[in-house]
């Protein structure tokens, strides 16, 4: 059983405690008695503890940086959303696959944002301008801010504000199962709950700290149970051996324990592993054990954005993966929506 995230360490920016939230989390942390630093920005945070670079990254994903977020231009989110809301950056999982390892750079530590009614009077402008079509905002780009949320609660008035608003909806995306603070909020059923969800093997192989898929399952049948409209993201799809095995059980679980109701308005997202070169670098660096498969000469290359292109499965591995995947939600969720394939 993975216990909800508690950091060993929590850096704070003076301008922070200009928020109630950043006063709040102060004293709550405070009384909990863990270690509080000051810190100009977060960009200053250089000290993490630890005697090598491998100790380091593993104690910054540990450590909490409660801050003001500065940038309010959001970025795009597409395939999932129009766009991206910032509540929170970073992670405190261990995915080795994960893109995050590449786009947190040396800085692996969480970040949260106590100035949330800045970010949502940021997200009202986006809305007014495509009025009267419905603007949606992924809130787990950057972060899987569920893991941190039973601590910070902005996710908890993200979902209640955008239940109130006229023309936007809130997605976001998990890999834990603490969710019962979010269980009461008044979503109006504009929040999409999602799941990350994967074969045995690779929770158990990759996706070390964690929920195990039975929990992850199970907080979903408890979102459901509230109103949520569910979805569930299948990534990364990764061949392994026994892999139609793997998802197929994967499958069944889920319709074994989903209510009924909760089937109706089902969504599927379905997500192949790639890597890019500086990933791979990064991944064999923080986890010289991985056994995740990075070899180039078995991917076919994808131009990506800003010239830095993916890897991925070869063409017909892509079209079988999709086959046999289409196949599985057809046999177990022929209502839900499978909304794109990458």
């Amino acid at each position: 059983m993975i216990k909800p995230f508690v950091p060993q360490l929590v850096y704070i920016e003076p301008g922070a405690l200009e928020y109630p939230a950043g006063v709040q989390l102060k004293k709550k942390f405070t009384e909990m008695g863990i270690e509080i630093r000051k810190t100009t920005s977060h960009n200053q945070v250089r000290d993490i503890p630890g005697k090598n670079d491998l100790q380091k990254y593993r104690n910054a994903k540990s450590t909490l940086v409660v801050g003001v977020r500065k940038t309010l231009k959001f970025d795009t989110s597409k395939p999932s959303a129009e766009y991206a809301i910032p509540l929170a950056t970073g992670c405190m999982g261990h995915c080795q696959y994960c893109y995050l390892q590449t786009t947190m750079g040396s800085k692996p530590y969480i970040r949260t944002y106590v100035n949330t009614d800045e970010i949502f009077e940021a997200a009202e402008q986006y809305m007014k301008e495509r009025a009267p079509e419905e603007t949606r905002f992924e809130a787990a780009c950057t972060s899987d801010i569920v893991g941190i949320d039973h601590l910070t609660h902005s996710l908890k008035h993200a979902i209640e504000y955008f239940g109130k608003s006229k023309y936007g909806k809130l997605r976001f995306v998990t890999k834990y199962h603490h969710i019962d603070h979010l269980l009461d909020a008044d979503h109006q059923g504009k929040t999409r709950f999602r799941f990350s969800i994967n074969a045995d093997y690779v929770i158990k192989s990759f996706e070390q700290g964690t929920s195990p898929l039975n929990e992850r399952i199970g907080a979903a049948a408890k979102a459901a149970k509230a109103g949520y409209p569910l979805g569930f993201i299948i990534a990364p799809i990764y061949l392994h051996e026994g892999w139609k095995k793997g998802y197929k059980e994967m499958f069944e679980k889920l319709y074994d324990e989903l209510p009924a109701y909760a089937l109706d308005d089902l969504t599927f997202e379905l997500i192949q592993h790639r890597f890019t070169k500086p990933a791979k670098r990064v991944i064999q660096k923080n986890y010289p054990m991985t056994k995740l498969e990075l070899d180039e000469e078995k991917r076919k290359y994808k131009w990506g954005k800003y010239g830095i292109g993916k890897y991925v499965y070869q063409s017909d591995e892509q079209e079988d993966i999709q086959k046999t995947l289409y196949e599985y939600q057809q046999q177990f969720f022929p209502e839900a929506t499978i909304e794109y394939f990458t």
